[in-house]
């Protein structure tokens, strides 16, 4: 097919402007999600659910169009006269609603924002997507582009760091905007729209046969239809050499109702596909986000998650245990726990190092691997990700390697000499 006329069948993004459906089952409600409380067993009494939410704000709104991702979409908050009709905004958030034109945009789904304690200023999900003045304090060290993406984009939209695999940041949009996101710089109307450099991407991919992985990103890549999408992922399987398609989305826990029966059909059709979901919160495993991710795990799809480690949200053994347990309840496993990147504004977000350690320490030995990721760092400048364990390794002499268990006693292994470098 001719470059034009692969152009002329890229659907447009789903927007709140212009939104289709092409699903072939019934939307979520039809499962019985709308008639069970969202909220964990431990915090119901504090949370209202996504369906008393529904019927307290949107009152003339029944379950099938609260259960569909346009309906999602086109009512998303973006705007602080719509946000102060939910909640009492703290001075904090109210100043920095009042100049979000000139900060990182601001966008939540009905959905995401009936996960919050609308109530409760400290909420851990609501720290995560309402701007709050401390985004426009500037630390040392941090950077509109902390990971050195730019410097490793040989085409627009594709980032090269790694020898076998890229990033293709495919789209700019997300149905929330997370406030501590590391491409705070593209997402969210910064740019032109990332479609436009797709047909450079490809032939860039197709020139390049030691890419053998590409990570699909952005934004969020399932916020794109489902012809999008299946045009990108064709065009993709279409370039031999490339063997593993990764996608990275957080759609499963703040948009659940986008993972249709057609867009899991979609997926299983350029399988193997590799889902990276980023998740944040116990809290965000609901029985919407179930449904979702067993739909996607039932088509075969690998699920796993990535973390970001955020000081008064999840940064807690007790929270990130919880998290992760629920992860693997809806056959999510655990895999990245990333410190946070050093963006512009980040410093009421990120935890110390010793922390983060302290906190791994606190897993290992407390709970089954499986529910333990590998915490690393994404070096600032391009570096890539770097591995940091808590401090296992006591001390290496001639009687063998020491080394303290989850309980902090001793034990020697018996070290063979050293070999040659491989």
């Amino acid at each position: 097919m001719a470059t034009q006329e692969r152009k002329e069948h890229i659907v447009e993004q789903v927007s709140a402007q212009q939104v289709s459906s092409f699903d072939d089952e019934p939307p979520l409600n039809h499962m019985g999600v709308d008639s069970v409380d969202t909220t964990p067993r431990e915090s119901r009494s504090g949370y209202p659910g996504s369906s008393l939410f529904r019927k307290q704000f949107f009152p003339n709104t029944n379950s099938t169009q609260w259960n569909d991702w346009h309906w999602q979409l086109f009512h998303r908050i973006t705007t602080a006269d719509q946000l102060f009709r939910y909640i009492e905004p703290t001075d904090s958030e109210r100043r920095a609603l009042e100049q979000s034109a000139k900060m990182f945009p601001f966008s939540v789904t009905p959905y995401y924002l009936s996960l919050i304690d609308l109530s409760d200023p400290d909420d851990p999900l609501r720290k995560t997507c309402i701007p709050r003045m401390e985004e426009s304090h500037i630390s040392t060290g941090e950077a509109i582009d902390p990971l050195g993406e730019d410097h490793t984009s040989p085409v627009p939209s594709i980032v090269h760091r790694y020898p076998d695999r890229v990033l293709f940041l495919v789209t700019n949009f997300c149905s929330v905007y997370c406030r501590y996101c590391t491409r705070s710089r593209i997402v969210g109307g910064h740019e032109g729209a990332q479609d436009s450099h797709w047909e450079q991407a490809f032939a860039y991919l197709e020139q390049h046969p030691e890419v053998r992985d590409v990570v699909v990103s952005g934004g969020d890549p399932l916020t794109l239809s489902d012809e999008r999408l299946a045009y990108l992922l064709g065009r993709l399987k279409a370039i031999r050499h490339i063997e593993i398609i990764r996608i990275g989305t957080k759609v499963p826990f703040v948009l659940p109702q986008r993972i249709t029966p057609a867009l899991v059909k979609v997926l299983k059709k350029f399988q193997p596909i590799y889902l990276n979901i980023h998740a944040t919160h116990p809290r965000e495993i609901t029985p919407a986000s179930k449904i979702a991710c067993n739909r996607l795990a039932d088509a075969g799809i690998v699920l796993s998650s990535q973390t970001v480690l955020l000081s008064g949200v999840n940064d807690s053994i007790a929270t990130m245990m919880a998290l992760f347990h629920r992860l693997l309840t809806v056959r999510i496993r655990p895999y990245y726990l990333f410190q946070c990147d050093p963006i512009v504004g980040s410093a009421h977000f990120r935890t110390s190092i010793a922390h983060g350690k302290a906190l791994m320490d606190g897993l290992r030995g407390h709970t089954s691997g499986l529910a333990i990721p590998h915490y690393v760092v994404d070096t600032p400048g391009g570096g890539g990700k770097v591995p940091l364990l808590p401090d296992y390794e006591v001390s290496h002499n001639m009687e063998g390697l020491c080394l303290r268990n989850y309980e902090g006693k001793h034990f020697i292994y018996p070290d063979l000499p050293q070999e040659a470098s491989l």
